[in-house]
């Protein structure tokens, strides 16, 4: 009988887990967040989510069978969570012949094209994203308002807290002013009456997600934990600096896509370290570059730039952080 050897990407893990179930751990952990930002921005959600996934898939599956040749690994469900991931990640009003180009994008060239699952040195969901933020800026920047169930009518505003404070300050507003005048707040931000992509909008149900992540141990505390402390010690120095022309960490931390960024997408398997030191060093990169981003550059928002960025800079973490060999000299 012929025997044939298959070699497969690294890293090479001995585990009792398969892909199929981490990646379906993933996505009952966004459950939350999508179920609150159905409730807030009603049936588009569903419609952004189904062309998403579905154009993943079905991208994914034509590509392996009769492009590559190979057989389609749809079932793995890393496609799927690509999909909802970028949909969760885009405004709930976007044109859908957008959310279909960029998974395209996403599968295509982000993932595909590099050879698949564990080939790719992007994270799919937030090239596809990106790849939408450039060529379509408006529309990526159009937001809807979240409905008004929970709380007044005028704590609703369709604009992201980060540009409305960004907007206010450079008007010469204090944070404090900003948040009065709009109407929001942290217990807004924490329970989802803000605007912004439909996935963020609630940092209370993104953290449940976190948690269930860490209990069922699909990830570890390092890359997110790391990522918060360096966003909160590199505002929390400006703020403490100049307080009338900063908001404090607090308000970094709840804001934008931060915590669905850290949580969920740079601590993807493939393009993230494997190494404990390598994961802080990429999580410290992230942190400080999401900061500089928001701070001095041309979009409010810069956590997926900085995963982006530093998924580039992981192949050079691992070389630096690569374990000795066993039975290896250190010193010669």
């Amino acid at each position: 009988m012929e025997k044939k050897l298959v070699v497969s990407p690294s890293p090479h893990i001995h585990d009792s887990a398969t892909t199929q179930g981490l990646m379906r751990d993933v996505i009952i952990a966004l459950l939350p967040a999508f179920a609150v930002s159905v409730l807030f921005f009603g049936v588009n959600t569903l419609l952004v989510t189904l062309v998403s996934v579905g154009v993943c898939v079905g991208l994914e599956w034509l590509l392996q069978k009769y492009v590559l040749k190979v057989r389609p690994t749809v079932f793995d469900l890393s496609a799927a969570l690509t999909g909802l991931l970028l949909a969760m990640n885009l405004p709930s009003g976007i044109p859908l012949y957008m959310v279909a180009l960029g998974a395209a994008f996403a599968i295509g060239v982000a993932k595909i094209s590099f050879g698949g699952l564990g080939s790719n040195l992007f994270n799919p969901a937030i090239a596809g994203r990106i790849f939408l933020l450039i060529s379509f800026p408006v529309a990526m920047t159009s937001w809807d308002a979240p409905a008004s169930l929970l709380f007044s009518a005028d704590a609703t505003s369709g604009a992201t807290p980060l540009a409305i404070m960004a907007h206010g300050i450079a008007d010469g507003h204090t944070p404090q002013e900003i948040m009065a005048e709009h109407g929001f707040s942290y217990f807004h931000m924490l329970f989802g009456q803000t605007g912004g992509s439909f996935g963020e909008v609630s940092a209370l149900a993104l953290l449940l997600g976190f948690a269930y992540l860490l209990i069922r141990k699909v990830i570890t505390w390092h890359i997110p934990v790391t990522v918060f402390l360096t966003v909160a010690i590199f505002t929390g120095i400006f703020w403490l600096a100049a307080p009338a022309t900063h908001p404090d960490p607090l308000f970094h931390l709840l804001s934008g896509g931060l915590l669905l960024g850290a949580i969920f997408m740079a601590t993807d398997y493939v393009t993230s370290p494997m190494v404990k030191k390598g994961a802080v060093i990429y999580a410290v990169g992230i942190g400080i570059l999401t900061c500089v981003i928001r701070y001095w550059g041309a979009f409010p928002e810069g956590i997926s730039f900085a995963i982006l960025i530093m998924n580039a800079v992981v192949p050079l973490i691992n070389l630096y952080v690569k374990p000795k060999r066993f039975g290896k000299k250190i010193n010669g």
